[in-house]
């Protein structure tokens, strides 16, 4: 009688152990397609961070702000005589 009793508790012990395992190798296929999608996002998000820092670069040139300030502000550098330097 115990014989059968230890073989009936190793038996439900296996199945156990077997149900663990397929359940880990479930959430180890879950948690990885995860990671490849986060991967993807982070990938696209750091192409569109690298275009934003081209364009910001760009947008704040010298020769571009200059440009707009001469047209559309009707800006233009001061003539020597009105030019003012104010000491402390």
């Amino acid at each position: 009688m115990t014989l059968r009793v230890i073989v009936v508790v190793l038996i439900l012990a296996n199945l156990i152990s077997a149900i663990g395992v397929v359940h880990a190798r479930y959430r180890h296929r879950q948690l990885f397609v995860e990671l490849s999608r986060l991967e993807k996002g982070r990938d696209e998000l750091n192409i569109e961070f690298s275009r934003l820092q081209l364009e910001q670069a760009t947008w704040a040139e010298s020769n571009r702000v200059d440009q707009i300030a001469r047209t559309r502000l009707g800006m233009k550098t001061p003539e020597p005589a009105d030019i003012v330097v104010v000491r402390p």
